[in-house]
């Protein structure tokens, strides 16, 4: 459990523990609408940043003398903290990457292996390029096929055609919880069932979904899940994948090198146990521990109030955007969460975003790695408004406002 006092949710207060919402850009009071791309780090990852770096920096699992052993504690700690939180089954299972990236590459290269000729991977069309490339290189490596699901023109996978493609060849499906361009909100949890009725192993991408919602990978019964410490409000650097104790058994190391190791001669190197056989080298050990920390405060916020809080952000800034004449909301499934994009007919999103930006509103404009889905929607990109729990919906009339200012000066 959290260290901190779980308290009723309160944006205010909330917003109170991060300091770069507290500033200003050319002159206006910062709106930050980025978080799709990375989130704001509260006081207590800050804190516990500097304290690493000034009095407790050390390397870790080799050192006897005292700082080495207190890192080692405070970074293995924050494994055992995060796989608390994930409801996996042994701490072992939590294996630390640089990110959702390097998470998914690392399974596609380990777990690829075992794939060859004939076999199957499936995605979505809404895959983030991550979800996509490593897999198409994996298929060329081992001679596999890469499948697409469709998607619906609201941003839905369309199911029928899913069940088409999955097959007793499909022996790994990769899906997005969240789409990090149309917000919707994959049903994985029935993907995982018909997956595993068939044969098939899933890997779920959480880089959009570990920060806006409760998740138990126990109760989702996922072969894999990854996700990125810089979305759910930690450094950048370093991720998480969570792996099945079986299966992470059965794969090879990525990496070699340091740590990763039980014993080395020249004729033979034998591997260490879970995690440490695919944690080669020194690791990001103060993003590690500062990870467990961005933890702790997540476990202080009722996480189910500030889901809602989000989806009322997104319906709120959907609904006054969709009145703008030329504007078209890209993405509107039923079930989706913190996520608006949108393109203006004749304006390109980038002119937008640079309006927005001297208006001291942060978004994100262009393909957001979804290039596949670009061109889909037969668009080259859209302007994407991501919320956090610590956004408002005053932020949202000021956004609007400043949309609209910005549409008249490009029209």
């Amino acid at each position: 459990m959290s260290d901190l006092e779980l308290k009723p949710f309160n944006v205010r207060e909330i917003r109170e523990e991060f300091p770069a919402l507290r500033q200003q850009i050319y002159g206006k009071n910062l709106i930050y609408f980025d978080n799709g791309a990375t989130s704001q780090k509260p006081k207590l990852v800050l804190d516990a940043i500097n304290l690493f770096y000034s009095k407790e920096n050390a390397n870790i699992h080799r050192g006897v003398h005292y700082m080495s052993q207190k890192a080692t504690t405070e970074y293995e700690a924050a494994r055992q903290r995060i796989q608390r939180y994930l409801g996996a089954r042994k701490s072992e299972e939590i294996i630390f990457t640089k990110g959702t990236t390097d998470s998914i590459n690392l399974v596609a290269y380990s777990f690829g292996l075992s794939l060859s000729a004939g076999d199957e991977v499936l995605i979505s069309a809404m895959e983030h390029h991550s979800n996509i490339v490593p897999w198409q290189m994996l298929c060329e490596r081992q001679g596999c096929t890469l499948k697409v699901a469709p998607i619906n023109l609201r941003g839905e996978l369309i199911m029928e055609e899913f069940d088409k493609l999955l097959s007793k060849k499909t022996k790994l499906v990769a899906i997005t919880h969240i789409s990090n361009t149309l917000g919707t909100i994959n049903p994985v949890k029935e993907i995982i069932e018909k997956a595993h009725a068939l044969g098939s192993k899933v890997l779920v991408d959480g880089a959009q979904s570990i920060q806006h919602m409760h998740i138990n990978v126990k109760e989702m019964n996922c072969d894999f899940y990854v996700f990125s410490s810089h979305k759910v409000f930690g450094p950048t650097g370093i991720g998480v994948l969570y792996g099945k104790e079986e299966l992470l058994d059965r794969m090879p190391p990525y990496q070699g090198g340091g740590d990763m190791i039980s014993r080395v001669t020249f004729e033979r190197t034998t591997y260490n146990e879970l995690p440490f056989k695919f944690e080669a080298g020194t690791p990001h050990i103060a993003g590690g521990i500062c990870l467990g920390k961005a933890f702790e405060f997540l476990e202080s916020i009722d996480m189910a109030a500030a889901e809602r809080h989000e989806r009322e952000l997104a319906k709120y800034a959907e609904d006054m955007l969709d009145t703008f004449e030329g504007l078209q909301i890209i993405g509107e499934a039923k079930n989706k969460t913190s996520v608006v994009s949108f393109s203006v007919k004749g304006i390109h999103p980038f002119d937008i975003g640079t309006l927005l930006d001297k208006q001291g509103i942060a978004v994100r404009t262009g393909h957001h790695c979804t290039q596949p889905l670009m061109d889909f929607y037969g668009i080259p990109g859209t302007v994407r408004a991501s919320f956090a729990f610590y956004n408002t919906k005053q932020e949202i009339d000021t956004f609007v406002e400043a949309v609209e200012r910005s549409l008249s000066m490009l029209k």
